[in-house]
């Protein structure tokens, strides 16, 4: 007998958090699930926890990718790695994370066009002031 796909609403069922990161998309295999969870990049309702944390329904867990820090609610269990539309039903992002990715990814991009990058490249002379400035550090 093989084990269904996604689990159903029933609260007692449950799978592994690294093998629902893994199912959910958010990480390629699972030992990079488990790297990110033991490194403290992943936090199951607000607290750190290991990587074979039983997950259920309703849970809140924050991801931390980059400079991107989604705070996403368990709707569905999933102990399969399926493609990425039925990734997206396993959870539901909080409206507070997604305007705040938005609100961090705008500063970003204006702080790219307030300080663009030079049209020439430094000559011999500056070259050396920029190592020399380098090494002191």
């Amino acid at each position: 007998m093989t084990k269904p796909n996604v689990i159903e609403t029933n609260n007692t069922q449950s799978t592994r958090l690294d093998k629902w990161l893994w199912a959910a998309r958010f990480y390629k295999t699972r030992a990079i699930a488990k790297q990110m969870i033991d490194g403290g990049k992943v936090f199951y309702n607000g607290q750190r926890s290991k990587s074979g944390k039983a997950v259920v329904l309703g849970d809140r867990i924050t991801i931390r990718q980059g400079f991107e820090e989604k705070h996403v609610i368990v709707i569905a269990l999933a102990d399969r790695r399926r493609d990425a539309s039925f990734a997206q039903t396993l959870y539901q992002e909080t409206p507070e994370s997604v305007k705040t990715r938005e609100k961090n990814n705008l500063a970003r991009q204006q702080g790219i066009l307030l300080s663009p990058a030079s049209d020439t490249k430094p000559d011999k002379k500056q070259r050396r002031q920029i190592r020399q400035l380098k090494e002191r550090i």
